[in-house]
């Protein structure tokens, strides 16, 4: 395996994804031997997976091979290929309301492909395992800010569980094999190439088209909106430090594997978002107050205390030049007619 300090082969999985493509693409930038997979479903246009690989990844010359990680033979034959010292897991089924209406693609994605990436990284004992989880871990009753050591075993959608099992098997991993392994809560990332389900994205593309937008909760909901370069360099900074965990005959067995929080860390309400999108975009938004929606919680907000203790990690976006690079981003697009704004 490769030792710290030099240049790995890395694996990313996902690369095709909003947060996948940022990652690969600032990996291969420091000079990482980079390697990409996806499986490239259908739960929102390819067409846009398809154009981050061409407009991310193939300039820095990352390859990004077509790879269902359900399958395990698969994942043998990935691994074999490509050797990977290190692996930033980063595929998954994203989102809490799809989870309700298609629970098998989360079983299929989050739980049986974790199991195969853990068995892979096992045998060709990788140096270091980070992978994606997520803020929904924390429920809905969870004490503010949320912290790393806080009760995390109520998730409230079938998307939330399925990322607390994927921080249970890495621990079993990591104390079974030593295998390091870090877990992400990831916490509402935002920006250019993002994912066209996020609310952000849909109120653009209806304040655009002078449509409604919809505000669930009666727009009392708060989120720890996240820009996307600032994860990427939490991301990139965790890759270089894996937790050492004591050694497997040392006291107290301590395997090496920790969670992060992943955020800015400043709560922003969605009416006070709304207003800040309706600035960057020049546009008014008329909105169409709903009900609470099944697997929603009322709140997130990231103590990155850890983070910042363990990599130095500070966030520097603040929401107004996040949005206004996300806007410019939309406009360009759209005036270049692209099928998956519309």
């Amino acid at each position: 395996m490769g030792a710290i300090g030099t240049k790995p082969r890395i694996l990313v999985t996902g690369a095709a994804g909003f947060i996948g493509s940022a990652v690969a693409a600032r990996l291969a930038g420091m000079g990482y031997a980079v390697t990409g997979c996806d499986n490239f479903n259908d739960y929102y246009a390819p067409a846009l997976k398809a154009h981050r690989v061409a407009a991310l990844l193939a300039p820095a010359e990352v390859p990004c091979a077509h790879t269902e990680l359900s399958d395990a033979a698969e994942v043998a034959a990935l691994f074999e290929r490509v050797r990977p010292e290190r692996v930033v897991h980063l595929a998954a089924q994203a989102g809490v309301r799809y989870s309700l209406q298609n629970p098998d693609a989360y079983l299929r994605s989050n739980v049986v492909a974790f199991g195969h990436m853990l068995e892979a990284c096992r045998k060709a004992q990788v140096a270091h395992l980070v992978y994606a989880s997520s803020s929904s871990v924390y429920g809905a009753h969870a004490a503010f800010p949320f912290a790393e050591d806080a009760h995390t075993d109520e998730p409230v959608s079938l998307y939330a569980a399925t990322k607390k099992s994927n921080e249970l098997m890495a621990h079993a991993y990591s104390a079974l094999y030593r295998l390091p392994a870090t877990g992400l809560r990831f916490f509402t990332v935002y920006g250019p190439w993002g994912r066209p389900d996020m609310a952000y994205f849909i109120f653009t593309r209806k304040m655009r088209a002078g449509e409604r937008i919809p505000v669930f909760a009666g727009g009392r909901l708060v989120r720890d909106f996240t820009y996307i370069d600032d994860i990427v360099e939490g991301v990139v900074r965790l890759l270089s430090k894996p937790q050492p965990g004591d050694p497997a005959d040392g006291a107290g067995h301590a395997p090496p594997h920790r969670v992060f929080n992943i955020g800015r860390g400043q709560p922003v309400s969605v009416i006070d978002f709304i207003a800040a999108l309706e600035r960057a975009l020049g546009v008014k938004a008329e909105l169409d107050f709903q009900p609470m929606q099944p697997g929603d919680v009322d709140a997130t907000h990231a103590d990155i205390a850890r983070l910042k203790a363990w990599v130095d990690y500070c966030p520097e976006t603040s929401l107004e030049a996040g949005l206004d690079r996300f806007a410019r981003w939309y406009n360009a697009l759209t005036c270049a007619n692209v099928s998956y704004l519309k």
